[in-house]
């Protein structure tokens, strides 16, 4: 459990199953004795997987050949797209019923693409920490992770061709965080950007589309996805709660200032107009004069109130962060510009999105269950 273990980084590891080696030490995972110490921490997470196993290949899970009307119907509400807010936009498609159906819609891609990329990132980096945890048990669940992202990632890239035909390409905030992480060596900056912020975000986006877009496939798909995700999130608390309260002053206050650093980056930047220029000039709008019209509306007034709801991203992370206890009095005025922490005393540690994880997991206990019985079925009559 040496810090700086993995070339000379210093890994900030205070618990002996996060533990970390460089990822071209292969010579490192041959050690015999590692096999012998393997942590349990994360079995009930591992052996929960069936439960809540799902196939985007198999239609008795979800069927993306089932139609909604692009032309005449829009995916989302007009309030979940930043560029409306603004009058120029709002006028400009006034008069224009069919092209701002498109222009939703169309938003409502880029937003699903986001979260197509995300859910790469979020594969990525599972495939990243096999190469570097030492203790079997994390390295399992690890692996256990990327078989679940990469569902995710065939999943969303199925819904999207369903609607769209393709994917618009990453946003470069989204890109850059996403880079950051998973070719970082420092595991803290894996799971905090990946298992809190990365999945926060995400967490708030699917709670997002299940309780507000009009497409059912769309909110059959973010219910499925959250029932992994609920788990994805608990082994980012386990490290929080073995690892934060371990920290020196100084090795809390890099991790603080670092995921500080990063939801300040995202909140101004992750769905602001500047992501999405090439989006309004397809439109005939004037990308300029969005930005300029945003920047009016996009006060931190404004912000403070949308942060009110429950399933607002920036919030969930918030509440995330705060839950793993990574926010202390250092950083707290910063978030308590936007979020009310009594809110989250009172709230403990619910998040949004648990809600509908677990009506999704009834639902596949349901199938897997009856998927077992008809096989065994099957298996006896031969």
């Amino acid at each position: 459990m040496a810090d700086g273990s993995a070339a000379g980084i210093r890994q900030i590891t205070k618990d002996a199953m996060y533990d970390a080696v460089a990822p071209d030490d292969f010579g490192a995972m041959l050690d015999i004795d590692r096999h012998m110490t393997r942590s349990t921490a994360f079995d009930r997470i591992i052996s929960a997987t069936h439960d809540h196993f799902w196939d985007p290949l198999d239609k008795k899970y979800i069927d993306f050949t089932e139609p909604f009307d692009m032309e005449s119907t829009q995916i989302m509400p007009d309030y979940l797209v930043p560029a409306l807010e603004t009058d120029y936009v709002k006028d400009f498609f006034a008069d224009k019923p069919k092209e701002k159906i498109a222009f939703v819609n169309e938003m409502a891609r880029w937003q699903l693409s986001a979260i197509l990329h995300g859910e790469q990132g979020a594969l990525s980096l599972s495939a990243s920490l096999c190469h570097v945890l030492r203790d079997p048990g994390a390295q399992e669940y690890a692996a256990n992770q990327c078989r679940e992202e990469g569902r995710h990632v065939t999943a969303f890239a199925m819904y999207i061709k369903s609607r769209w035909g393709s994917p618009l390409p990453c946003g470069q905030v989204l890109a850059d965080l996403l880079k950051d992480i998973v070719n970082s060596p420092e595991v803290y900056k894996k799971i905090v950007g990946m298992q809190m912020l990365v999945e926060g975000l995400a967490m708030g986006a699917f709670a997002t589309i299940f309780r507000e877009w009009n497409d059912p496939l769309a909110r059959k798909l973010t219910q499925l996805v959250m029932t992994d995700e609920a788990f994805h999130h608990k082994f980012g608390k386990i490290w929080a709660d073995r690892t934060i309260p371990q920290l020196t002053r100084e090795e809390h206050e890099i991790v603080e200032n670092w995921a500080a650093h990063c939801f300040q980056t995202l909140l101004f930047n992750l769905v602001a107009p500047h992501q999405m220029v090439d989006i309004y000039a397809r439109f005939g709008l004037d990308p300029m004069k969005v930005m300029e019209e945003f920047q009016k509306v996009a006060t931190d007034d404004e912000r403070r109130e949308r942060m009110k709801e429950a399933t607002n991203i920036f919030r969930v992370l918030v509440k995330t962060l705060w839950n793993a206890g990574i926010i202390t009095d250092r950083t707290a005025s910063f978030y308590a510009m936007y979020v009310d922490f009594e809110e989250f005393k009172q709230e403990g540690e619910h998040m949004v999105g648990d809600d509908i994880a677990e009506e999704g997991m009834a639902f596949l206990k349901t199938i897997n269950f009856n998927a077992r019985t008809d096989a065994l079925r099957l298996v006896a009559a031969e």
